[in-house]
């Protein structure tokens, strides 16, 4: 850990040129800039604003720019007021012109990491943004990457991209790997109040390093190369991954028992040492946590090794849906005495988790298209994402609308899945007009009404 001190004196350590890059972050006047300003980007860069350093962002979507100087935020839980603060400082550049980016002291990459249809790691979004800062790289500017991904990829796959400009890093330009740890929708954390971690394969980059984030956010955490804080990142949300997975695979059996898992998880944290609580859902959403560790098992297969349990639990969150419909399936048949073809079925919340305005990976569009692919008509309400954008493994579900939440638009559905727990949420309205419910989130735990509720 740095302590401020540490962080105040990080530069004077700097036994090699640093062309200068050490005192202009300590003084904070060089400009860093942020590559995608997305859910990780955008409160990254406005995190950057606030610490006083002049900020550059570059985006390939103009609208976003525009958005920006008109004092907009695009993201649900990045709040108008932080924006416009943003641009009120006058320190803020924003373009989709690479050949700005010279203008930076500090390139960070948060692109996207996805998987491919085959489950295995897709970096072209990384190698690309890579490629493209190598064309306008220029000697003493420091590369931060933030996006997940395997063990050993920085010095394999973005490195090689940055240095098909001519210059090689650690002495012509710096390279750090800081894995973001973003929590969209999570008030009490934000970006300043993460502890960040900083890995470099130099002692030059990582004390660049340190002194950037140092002067952003409160904790610092170096660590001794981008291999190390490339694991860190991983072992995070596998870990969280492994025990969200255990505890699906129990709300199963407990189901099958008569037992209630989240009761049952609720005694159990009062436990005050060696257990850590993690509840069931409908399945495993989000950019991260779904994702994540098939780079690892990706990667563990260069060294001859099967990540049997990483795997084992995958294939438990990605089940869940099927759970969540056979429940569905049961409701029908019990309480209502008809199948799940030409049922009348609400889909509560798209988003992959509450409070947030993004569908990436949600269980909640794989339930959607079980559902119809089994006869129902499923119509959906959720007040983070009024309309379906287009994505690549759902694409005929784009521009679908969510339904007014009101009792004379609940009374047309035979039954409701409850996906996602959105604050501020009249669940009593809901209760009162659905005959049946399937609640995944133990939301209406408190409620009673109308409606048979059945958990899942």
């Amino acid at each position: 850990m740095r302590s401020p001190h540490d962080i105040a004196e990080a530069g004077n350590s700097l036994k090699s040129p640093d062309f200068g890059l050490a005192e202009k972050l300590k003084s904070k006047t060089a400009r860093v800039g942020v590559i995608g300003l997305g859910y990780v980007g955008l409160p990254l860069l406005i995190a950057l604003d606030r610490a006083g350093f002049p900020t550059f962002g570059f985006e390939i979507d103009q609208s976003k720019i525009d958005a920006l100087f008109r004092g907009e935020s695009y993201i649900r839980t990045v709040k108008h007021e932080a924006v416009q603060q943003l641009i009120a400082g006058q320190r803020f550049v924003g373009t989709t012109d690479e050949k700005r980016l010279v203008e930076a002291d500090v390139l960070i990459m948060c692109v996207p990491t996805p998987l491919n249809r085959y489950r295995e790691p897709d970096l072209s979004y990384v190698v690309s943004t890579a490629e493209m800062i190598g064309r306008n790289l220029r000697p003493g500017q420091l590369i931060c990457f933030e996006s997940t991904t395997y063990p050993g990829s920085s010095a394999e796959d973005v490195i090689p991209a940055l240095e098909t400009s001519g210059l090689k890093a650690s002495e012509d330009f710096f390279f750090v790997y800081s894995p973001e740890r973003e929590d969209p929708g999570n008030i009490a954390f934000e970006t300043a109040t993460i502890p960040k971690v900083v890995g470099a394969d130099d002692d030059i980059s990582r004390e660049l390093g340190v002194l950037l984030y140092g002067n952003t956010v409160e904790q610092v955490v170096p660590v001794s190369n981008t291999k190390t804080a490339e694991a860190v990142k991983l072992t995070e949300n596998i870990y969280r991954a492994v025990n969200i997975a255990l505890v699906n695979e129990l709300k199963i059996i407990y189901d099958r028992m008569g037992l209630d898992i989240w009761e049952v998880i609720d005694a159990a944290k009062t436990k005050p040492f060696g257990f850590t609580a993690f509840y069931p859902g409908p399945g495993l959403g989000g950019h991260c946590i779904p994702v994540d560790p098939f780079y690892l098992t990706w990667k563990a297969r260069e060294f001859g090794l099967h990540t049997r349990f990483i795997e084992l639990s995958g294939e438990i969150n990605r089940s869940m849906p099927h759970f969540v419909v056979a429940r569905a399936v049961e409701a029908l048949s019990r309480h209502r005495k008809q199948s799940l073809a030409g049922a009348n079925i609400l889909l509560i919340g798209l988003a992959y988790k509450k409070n947030v305005d993004d569908i990436r990976e949600s269980p909640s569009l794989e339930l959607f298209e079980m559902l119809e692919h089994g006869g129902a008509i499923v119509e959906f309400h959720d007040s983070y994402m009024p309309t379906i954008p287009s994505t690549r493994e759902h694409a005929r579900l784009a521009g679908r609308k969510s339904v007014e939440w009101d009792a004379e638009t609940l009374k047309r559905f035979d039954l409701a899945i409850l996906a996602t727990d959105h604050d501020g949420m009249d669940w009593q309205l809901l209760v009162d007009n659905v005959p049946v419910i399937v609640d995944t989130r133990n939301a209406l735990a408190s409620y009673s009404g109308n409606a048979e509720i059945l958990k899942a």
